[in-house]
């Protein structure tokens, strides 16, 4: 599985912010897609992630915020922020957990980031 992450950039605070990540290759078995965030401390906390049911999960700091949206015909996951902050900015990166039968394993798949900058 492959992941693709687009939509970064510098983004005035109080504005939004559109990430997209298109998962290509063995798609086959992905439940769970979503989003860290990697702080300059290079901590990783999730921001947000949507189950293959389409049930969304959110970091309570962006609960009202963010909306995580799943395309299942484009194997694509959108994540939009509103009302940025100075907290939001870091690096994205995008996951994708599928499910691999014949290890009876479920693996974890990562993107490349999308750095996000956020001015006041």
């Amino acid at each position: 599985v492959q992941l693709q992450a687009s939509g970064g950039g510098l983004v005035q605070a109080g504005g939004s912010l559109r990430l997209s990540c298109a998962a290509t290759g063995g798609i086959s078995g992905i439940d769970e897609m979503g989003w860290y965030r990697q702080g300059p401390d290079y901590k990783r906390e999730l921001v947000a992630r949507i189950f293959g049911d389409g049930s969304p999960d959110y970091a309570s700091g962006v609960e009202g915020r963010a909306a995580i949206t799943r395309d299942n015909a484009q194997n694509t996951v959108h994540l939009q922020i509103n009302r940025l902050k100075a907290d939001d900015a870091g690096n994205y990166v995008c996951y994708a957990k599928r499910h691999d039968p014949t290890q009876g394993l479920w693996l974890t798949y990562w993107g490349q980031g999308t750095l996000v900058t956020v001015s006041s």
